[in-house]
């Protein structure tokens, strides 16, 4: 099993950066890309569990055709993160199995 990240970003591009926030851990990352990119630059290997049996699921298409790259963002379930351009202090969270819709207020500002 690989404990490194798959992609990088060399140190010295002098790119703009954003910090976002995975489980809690700071990723600091270029502005402009998405989340999903993000998070595999930032060396995360799992995204979500499966509905059934809780298995790992990562990103696949990274086009928004699959739905396996579904993670929380600050605070809103079900977020495609391969459709969501980065922001500074964003909060980020895997998501476990099913989200419970009800009483969920997704707003209708949500980037």
């Amino acid at each position: 099993m690989a404990t490194e990240p798959l992609f990088s970003i060399p140190q010295s591009t002098g790119m703009e950066t954003v910090t976002i926030t995975f489980e809690g851990k700071a990723l600091t990352v270029p502005a402009g890309i998405n989340v999903a990119a993000a998070l595999l630059v930032g060396g995360a290997h799992e995204f979500r569990t499966s509905v059934v049996g809780q298995v790992p699921r990562a990103p696949y298409c990274m086009m928004g055709v699959c739905f396996e790259c579904l993670v929380e963002i600050d605070g809103v379930p079900a977020r495609q993160s391969c459709l969501v351009e980065v922001r500074d202090g964003m909060q980020i969270k895997r998501q476990s199995g099913a989200v419970d819709l009800d009483g969920t207020n997704f707003g209708e500002n949500h980037d």
